[in-house]
């Protein structure tokens, strides 16, 4: 039972609706699209057996997980989970939602990147949607969407920094469309890892 990890940290959640929350963060490699503002290096990695990776993260407090990469649902599979899970850890995931998420997931952040009609059919149900925006892109009526407790716009920022057009742009999309609600990376206006 191996994964191959990019990175393992102890940070707070940055975005979305678990915001604020200390988090373990497992960076899964490969991922099965190419965004072109995607700020993550999740092609290199080394491989660790859960039992390995289980003994990194006893030294943090916290009993949060979030399995991120690239796109974890990739590697990850219930088998894997399970170890955690016995270990008393609860486990988030974020997913591109272009694949099926394990069983013993206990909350799913999806930010979809294209096909978004064909998410439900994979993942019917999730805790969020939290879509990347940038100024000119058109958002997605919900109902396409799995059913989620909440629907976020993230404007999309330049490199580490603060891009106000995207900003504004996703303040007036909300304003129009009051269904969704705003998430900034406040991890990178915080300058957090």
């Amino acid at each position: 039972m191996k994964l191959i990890v990019n990175e393992i940290f102890y940070s707070l959640q940055g975005e979305g609706g678990r915001v604020g929350e200390a988090s373990i963060f497992i960076r899964l490699t490969k991922c099965n699209l190419a965004c072109s503002f995607c700020d993550t290096d999740f092609a290199n990695g080394d491989e660790m057996t859960v039992w390995q990776i289980l003994e990194t993260i006893k030294a943090y407090p916290c009993k949060w997980i979030i399995w991120t990469g690239g796109e974890p649902t990739i590697q990850l599979r219930d088998e894997h989970l399970a170890v955690f899970k016995e270990h008393g850890y609860k486990q988030a995931i974020e997913t591109n939602g272009t694949r099926r998420v394990p069983s013993l997931i206990d909350y799913i952040s999806c930010s979809p990147k294209q096909d978004y009609e064909t998410i439900k059919t994979r993942i019917p149900v999730v805790n969020e949607i939290r879509m990347l925006i940038k100024a000119g892109d058109q958002v997605p009526d919900v109902a396409i969407f799995p059913k989620a407790d909440s629907y976020f716009l993230s404007p999309i920022f330049d490199a580490d920094k603060l891009n106000m057009e995207n900003i504004e742009y996703c303040v007036g999309l909300i304003k129009e469309h009051p269904e969704w609600r705003l998430s900034l990376q406040t991890h990178k206006l915080i300058h957090i890892e």
